[in-house]
């Protein structure tokens, strides 16, 4: 049985492999990191303080091309007492192994295995007391929020229209719910896609990310965060783009354009417009280079009956990698919506 040890981002967080089996290039494994916060003081606990997020796990699902690595984003949380964890799916970050094709994956169904066992082992890591959602009666419950970057977002979308009785709230960060083109530009190229699919599935398409997105977070985002990057999990220009990746991609783009059945609240933070990256300016500092943001705020309002967008002015694509001012008001504003869902989630227990 795999046990919880030091990960690579130092003291506070730990990771534990989750065992996948094996497809054509070997063994699987997605890899599941968390960071606790500090136990409550004697006097708090006698006199019942709790902090704000006290009873709150989180679960944090990368980007395309991505790993979890952000410290603050966990410290966050923690630090108003939650539990948080974050998944590095199948062949990215910490869960790529050497001759696997990083990033691949034939359907986002495949992810649901890891996300399942994640949630196991949260559930089997409950602190003294714990119950409700994921833990034993007894006690007040424990809630569950999902919380997804770009990708991650779409992959957790997906997985949530089909596990209402599993979490409580949505988080999403600039989720890849729409093509970057819109829908039109989607069902347009899909045929196309789909038989390179059929025929050449590991086919690579032209390389079209000039590192310019890389760059922008260089010059404004979290410097000690970003210093330690690992060049091999999170490169200066995405993974290769294979044709079986994209029709996975792009299917469940059809399927948020379709519509999802999320009854739980979901929040939904974005940048307020795109930049074309075909050259540098430093226009790339203060806008999405990756998503076309309107679309992706028409089709969060498509996942779910109660959705929050929240447009954050000079916000990259990740909207925690920003200059300081704009990663600022991003918090405030993930503050400010948990605050509010926090105490009705209390007045309706």
């Amino acid at each position: 049985m795999a046990e919880w040890r030091e990960d690579i981002l130092g003291p506070g967080f730990e990771c534990l492999d989750l065992d996948l089996g094996e497809d054509e290039e070997g063994p699987l494994v997605a890899t599941l990191v968390r960071s606790l916060p500090t136990p409550r003081s004697l006097a708090a606990r006698l006199l019942r303080r709790e902090r704000p997020l006290e009873r709150l796990d989180v679960l944090y699902v990368h980007g395309w091309s991505d790993y979890f690595f952000q410290r603050d984003l966990a410290r966050f949380f923690t630090d108003r007492g939650a539990r948080f964890f974050a998944l590095d799916l199948r062949k990215y970050g910490r869960s790529l192994r050497d001759g696997q094709t990083a990033g691949y994956i034939g359907d986002l169904d495949d992810y649901h295995e890891e996300i399942d066992l994640a949630l196991d082992e949260i559930a089997a890591d409950q602190p003294p007391g714990a119950s409700g959602m994921l833990g034993a009666p007894g006690a007040p419950a424990r809630r569950l929020a999902l919380f997804g970057h770009s990708t991650g977002g779409l992959v957790l979308s997906l997985w949530a229209s089909e596990n209402a009785d599993r979490f409580d709230a949505l988080l999403l960060n600039s989720p890849w719910l729409e093509f970057q083109l819109s829908g039109a530009a989607r069902q347009l190229i899909m045929p196309i896609v789909n038989f390179s699919a059929r025929i050449r599935p590991r086919e690579v398409a032209p390389q079209l990310d000039y590192g310019f997105y890389t760059r922008a977070q260089r010059e404004v985002g979290p410097a000690d965060e970003l210093a330690d990057i690992n060049p091999i999990w999170r490169p200066e220009q995405t993974h290769a783009v294979h044709s079986g990746w994209m029709r996975a991609i792009l299917s469940g783009h059809a399927r948020v354009s379709r519509g999802l059945d999320i009854d739980a609240p979901v929040l939904t933070l974005l940048s307020s417009r795109s930049a074309a990256p075909l050259r540098w300016s430093d226009e790339l500092l203060h806008a999405d280079t990756v998503l076309d943001v309107d679309e992706v705020a028409k089709a969060a309002l498509r996942i779910g009956s109660s959705v929050t967008v929240e447009r954050i002015d000079g916000a990259l694509h990740d909207v925690f990698l920003s200059s300081v001012t704009v990663r600022d008001d991003a918090y405030r504003r993930l503050e400010r919506w948990l605050t509010g869902w926090r105490a009705a989630d209390r007045l309706g227990s």
